[in-house]
């Protein structure tokens, strides 16, 4: 699963936790899957707004430290640089090289966890990972992780084309 790092404003400061939990529901809208323990859904349920801040491996040390400690006890806003985009109330994380700016649309109440789904409103990617208005993913260097033994891999190279490769098998 790919890890991300979602931002939100907790009593009146940045705030993130680190989730590997996120689904794109189609190309505007994005789930989120959070535990309630976590200090951030305070935060994105009072502003109706996140951020899902796309970390690469050079900041796994910093992902994983946002997975380990609580905002109630540790300002991890002060591990990055913050910026804000047109919604004014979901932080997001400059070193990271794409962010998502959400609105919350609906939360569900789960027994322990929140789901939270959101409209993507603007996303920001550093422009040398572009190629034809298109974010080049090997260029991200996205951090994966892995439940089933707790780690973190690096992608790997391009397999095929999606929606080609088996176009193949059509003609047999």
């Amino acid at each position: 699963m790919p890890t991300t790092i979602i931002g939100a404003l907790v009593n009146g400061r940045p705030n993130y936790a680190t989730i590997a939990h996120v689904g794109i529901m189609d190309h505007e809208s994005i789930s989120l899957s959070m535990a309630k323990i976590h200090y951030t859904n305070a935060g994105i349920k009072a502003h109706g707004t996140f951020s899902v801040n796309i970390p690469s491996t050079d900041l796994v040390e910093k992902t994983d430290y946002c997975g380990l400690v609580s905002g109630r006890d540790t300002d991890k806003s002060t591990l990055f640089q913050n910026f804000y985009g047109r919604l004014k109330t979901a932080p997001m994380i400059e070193e990271c090289p794409a962010n998502m700016e959400c609105k919350l649309v609906r939360t569900v109440d789960l027994p322990k966890h929140d789901v939270f789904f959101g409209e993507i409103v603007t996303t920001y990617c550093d422009n040398t990972l572009m190629k034809d208005n298109v974010i080049e993913i090997g260029k991200v260097n996205p951090i994966l992780f892995v439940m089933n033994d707790r780690s973190y891999w690096k992608l790997g190279e391009k397999l095929a084309d999606a929606w080609k490769i088996g176009k193949q098998l059509k003609h047999k």
